[in-house]
């Protein structure tokens, strides 16, 4: 079978790969401490069920709306308005298979082959290959720990050429875990609104924040930067949702039209009753929220010591998100090849 030249030019999820392998020796009775999927152990708060399971049984079971259900939009915009401080109306809001797919979505109706599209390293994995899929090039920016992995105004700046679509920024970060100061965020943007591109900001994990640090939506620096700004976010991780599959994009109403033009020839609606589900979520009190935000600030201390007492490893504290950066270069000059190596040696599934 001859398969489309886009479809080889990107790998498979690492993630995924691995998971699956993980998966697969636990099925065979192999005892694995997995530490690949990036998602909560937490059960989905029982609040948040009980609305979508009333949504069933009430029968909201049919297509809705391609853009997702009115009254999520709305919950989702009046969010970010009170939360973030984004003056977004329900039209500025299009609900999405996951945050992965508002990304994929947002991708393709943004980028042209030739395109440029920045990403800082360390990335999650599939910003580039998103690009890649759509014909764009992903420009990687580096980044290393004396800068605590984050990109500088100027580092953008000097980046950018005639060619540049749109900045990809992730802040709580995955994988490292750093958040942009306030005052980070607003030299980013004056370089956004100096230079006209895009920016698109992955805000899965703003909920996740530790040690009284402050998260700040790009978007909410100017009215000029929020006319260039893309909101990409979603229930996966703040309300250990992962398997609902209930993303969203935030944008200018041009965007969202062209999104959904996009997802009604895809996927359609996201699951009905699910959406019920996201609006308990956000309208209701966020004390679970906080509690499993406190559940991973007392296992980051714990990982973050017996990860530093290993002889060779080396990883700084996150400030948010669930995960730990390590640093194994005295121990491998592969990531690929440790990661394989501790799942078939020692049973422990990470992420290279």
């Amino acid at each position: 079978m001859k398969l489309a030249a886009r479809v080889g030019k990107v790998p498979p999820s690492l993630t995924l790969v691995i998971s699956a392998k993980a998966k697969e020796m636990q099925a065979e009775g192999i005892d694995v401490c997995s530490f690949s999927a990036g998602e909560p152990d937490f059960d989905t708060p029982e609040h948040i069920k009980a609305a979508a399971q009333k949504a069933l049984d009430a029968g909201k079971t049919k297509y809705g709306p391609a853009v997702g259900e009115p009254k999520l939009r709305e919950a989702i915009a009046q969010k970010l308005s009170r939360e973030n401080g984004l003056n977004y109306k329900a039209e500025n809001i299009i609900v999405t298979n996951g945050g992965k797919h508002s990304l994929f979505n947002l991708m393709m109706a943004l980028i042209e082959p030739g395109d440029e599209v920045i990403i800082p390293a360390p990335y999650w994995l599939s910003y580039p290959e998103m690009v890649k899929l759509m014909g764009g090039e992903p420009v990687i920016l580096p980044t290393d720990a004396q800068t605590n992995y984050k990109v500088t105004a100027e580092q953008l700046r000097q980046t950018i050429t005639s060619k540049t679509k749109l900045f990809v920024l992730n802040s709580p970060s995955n994988p490292t875990g750093m958040v942009y100061s306030p005052a980070e965020v607003k030299a980013l943007a004056e370089v956004i609104v100096e230079k006209d591109i895009l920016v698109v900001s992955d805000e899965i994990y703003e909920k996740i924040i530790y040690d009284d640090i402050q998260h700040l939506s790009i978007g909410a620096v100017s009215s000029d930067v929020l006319n260039n700004t893309i909101i990409s976010s979603g229930f996966a991780k703040a309300y250990s949702m992962t398997g609902w599959r209930i993303g969203y994009l935030a944008a200018p109403v041009e965007l969202i039209n062209a999104t959904a033009k996009i997802q009604s020839h895809s996927t359609s609606n996201v699951c009905t009753f699910a959406q019920y589900g996201a609006i308990a979520a956000l309208e209701s009190s966020q004390d679970c929220v906080e509690k499993m935000r406190q559940a991973f600030a007392k296992r980051r201390e714990v990982i973050y010591d017996l990860l530093n007492a290993i002889p060779g490893v080396t990883c700084s504290k996150p400030e948010g998100a669930f995960y730990m950066f390590v640093n194994i270069s005295k121990i491998s000059s592969s990531s690929l090849e440790f990661c394989n190596a501790l799942l078939a040696e020692q049973n422990v599934a990470v992420i290279p």
